[in-house]
């Protein structure tokens, strides 16, 4: 073997390794979502056989998030002290608990058991994907991890609503399809055993923080007096509420705003996550160019919003105003990448966990939110407002992503003078 083949083979390995880790932990952020729509899929048919109102299905999504945004901030703790990789299996255990659970549920109270588990589930997985990810997956190709992380969080969504009404409609019940997905979750639990070498973070725990991340450890709470964290947090609640807006209601709105039916405007929501999820592959190979992440993050997100607002405004026919709503997922997909970057410079040593945990929880927060605030709007016979609103949070979350930019350089300012 010649001089060049040694030197490259350390290379490959370490790649190989990467692969591993990154397909490990985007399965699992995967899952995640696609139990974020454990229920959702089956509201009529659990209104169908109990006679339940959308009010009180309702109620089961705030479940889910209150419980996983207060979990989320609660989880980086537990993250910090033992470790992603045992937190990662209780999490599969709670979501095929959580279909167990919807298979048996004989009303309200069984529904509500599923999305409460299925929710405790979710609390953890930003803090330990990203402490996974940031501890063993290597430089050059960080950035491509954060983009195959919320590339597949994507996947999960699309695919939740497909696997459940095609297997409940294959099988003539829904509660075959929640026991399918508690299976699901079970197979990803013996992927994530079988690899649980590539996602030990505990064994890759030697300090490697970006220049510019805000401050030491000196507390364990010591983190939440950065400004830097809340002003994530409040990218993650803005740019949260936008989603919300188009998962849960662009459809309709464009349905009373075009007069086209259901049938068709509803794939606005899967073309904005396809076109999400492809601003996250572009994404990926941009953040490693980008020296100011959050000038990339306010262009993105600036673009969908203006397009946004092109489909608020009524000008564009039926099937455009579609193509070009769900178009405006590419921009806010290309930001994913460098917001997560951001979030990694901010990140004082030690605290990853506490930071991701925290921060992520204002997506929680932004989903819980949101909807009752956009459902009102469609309620008062105002589609457009839905497009307009999610813009108007967009705007928000690039105002926020700035100060975060400003923050993070006062320091080296400071230093170089």
């Amino acid at each position: 073997m010649d001089e060049r083949s040694l030197c490259a083979a350390p290379d490959a390995v370490r790649a190989r390794q990467d692969a591993t880790t990154i397909t490990l932990i985007g399965v699992a952020h995967g899952t995640s979502h696609f139990f974020h729509l454990l229920l959702a899929p089956l509201f009529p048919a659990f209104i169908a056989e109990f006679g339940l109102s959308y009010s009180e299905l309702g109620l089961l999504v705030t479940a889910f998030f209150v419980i996983s945004g207060i979990g989320q901030a609660l989880a980086g703790f537990v993250v910090d002290r033992i470790g992603a990789r045992p937190v990662l299996f209780a999490a599969m255990l709670l979501f095929a608990s959580a279909g167990l659970a919807a298979s048996a549920a004989q009303g309200f109270g069984g529904l509500l058991l599923a999305a409460c588990l299925a929710g405790l589930g979710n609390a953890p997985f930003h803090p330990a994907d990203f402490t996974v990810l940031n501890h063993r997956v290597s430089a050059p190709r960080l950035g491509h991890a954060f983009s195959v992380h919320g590339i597949s969080g994507n996947l999960g969504w699309a695919a939740a609503p497909v696997f459940l009404i095609g297997i409940a409609s294959a099988s003539g019940s829904w509660r075959w399809a929640t026991a399918a997905a508690s299976l699901w979750a079970l197979l990803v639990l013996v992927a994530l055993i079988a690899g649980r070498a590539a996602i030990d973070d505990r064994q890759a725990r030697a300090p490697r923080h970006a220049a510019g991340a805000v401050g030491t450890e000196a507390h364990p709470l010591a983190f939440l007096r950065l400004p830097a964290i809340w002003l994530c947090f409040s990218f993650f609640f803005w740019s949260t509420a936008a989603l919300s807006a188009i998962q849960s209601f662009a459809s309709p709105a464009l349905a009373q705003m075009t007069g086209l039916p259901l049938t068709v405007t509803a794939f606005v929501v899967s073309g904005y996550m396809v076109f999400g999820a492809l601003g996250m592959v572009a994404g990926g190979f941009l953040v490693a160019r980008a020296e100011r992440l959050e000038t990339v993050i306010g262009s993105a997100m600036a673009a969908s919003a203006l397009l946004l607002l092109l489909v608020a405004s009524g000008w564009l026919p039926g099937m455009a105003a579609v193509a070009v709503a769900a178009a405006a997922g590419f921009g806010t997909g290309l930001a994913g990448p460098s917001r997560d970057m951001l979030i990694k410079r901010a990140t004082p040593p030690g605290a990853t966990g506490r930071v991701y945990g925290t921060v992520y929880s204002g997506l929680d927060v932004g989903f819980a939110t949101a909807a009752p605030v956009f459902g009102w709007v469609l309620d008062q016979g105002e589609p457009a407002g839905i497009f307009v609103g999610s813009a108007l949070a967009l705007a928000a979350g690039i105002a926020s992503a700035a100060l975060v930019g400003t923050r993070l350089r006062r320091p080296a300012a400071r230093a170089a003078a």
